[in-house]
């Protein structure tokens, strides 16, 4: 296929299409209109044959080809930006890609970020969050921090903290949660992660309430249900300090259970950048951890 018959103003609006989902806020980083950027796109996708974007009742959601085609277009524009900042003379600028599970980015890293940032004005960290289903190599990813036991096949692992868990709610339930077993009064909101609440109430030593509350695919979600009074939730303490500091959630309990923790990950065949180098020894001190912690490449 001919790539050549394409433009960089083609590759630039599917590259912000892709990342904000959204024809109309593409067309505002751009500076040009919603009409341009569709254009753009479809033309991309008659020259490949293949649809791009899916619209679904949710929005504009990426097709198995966008979602291919997207990392590495916008790693390619990454490099040419930083290839002409060199030339131009303007300095050179490394672009690190990091794809972070949605309650770390919200609840630690977004708040000390500007500190990495002041400390490495020429990187520019480019975030992308999910849910904890991360491939680093198809998303063109840098590093990536996730959520686990840090044994994950082919990909160095460095622990940045542990996550003990436990029940957290509004204040309003928990002044109904006198002992354990009147968990079975409440809704008990669950995670992706189904033994979660089974391990707690082994941990708790008593017999498991089974959990019929809502499922969520992110801890800061249930979080905020359960801020909302629809149930207890079972969170990582040293995600939400600031909702117990300001009362928005209870933990009526002390028991903790230990199902995880916080990693810091990269392809175990990647060869580490300047940029790499210092995003992970800046996360590793921020977290209060001096890299001492055990590393894994399964």
């Amino acid at each position: 296929m001919d790539i050549k018959a394409l433009s960089l103003n083609t590759l630039r609006a599917f590259e912000a299409a892709a990342r904000h989902l959204n024809f109309t806020r593409a067309a505002d980083e751009l500076c040009v209109t919603q009409a341009a950027v569709s254009q753009q796109v479809k033309m991309l996708e008659t020259h490949i044959g293949k649809a791009l974007f899916r619209r679904t009742t949710r929005g504009l959601v990426l097709s198995d080809e966008g979602a291919l085609l997207a990392p590495v277009v916008t790693d390619a524009l990454a490099r040419v930006s930083g290839a002409l900042a060199v030339v131009s003379g303007a300095g050179a600028r490394e672009v690190l890609t990091v794809g972070v599970v949605g309650t770390f980015a919200l609840s630690f890293l977004m708040e000390r970020l500007p500190e990495f940032q002041a400390r490495h004005p020429g990187i520019d960290v480019r975030l992308l969050t999910n849910n904890n289903a991360v491939d680093l190599w198809a998303e063109s990813l840098d590093l990536a921090i996730r959520f686990g036991d840090g044994g994950w096949h082919g990909v160095n692992a460095q622990l940045l903290m542990t996550a003990p868990m436990t029940p957290m709610c509004c204040p309003a339930i928990a002044s109904r949660l006198q002992r354990i077993g009147d968990f079975g009064s409440v809704p008990l909101l669950r995670s992706y992660r189904l033994q979660d609440w089974p391990a707690w109430f082994a941990a708790a030593g008593v017999p498991g309430v089974p959990a019929n509350g809502p499922i969520f695919d992110a801890s800061h979600l249930m979080a905020i249900a359960a801020i909302r009074g629809m149930g207890v939730a079972l969170l990582p303490l040293t995600m939400f300090e600031r909702e117990r500091s300001n009362g928005q959630l209870v933990n009526p309990f002390d028991v903790v259970v230990y199902r995880g923790g916080y990693w810091l990950t990269r392809l175990s065949s990647r060869a580490v950048s300047a940029a790499m180098s210092a995003f992970t020894e800046w996360l590793l001190a921020a977290a209060g951890n001096g890299g001492e912690a055990g590393a894994s490449a399964a």
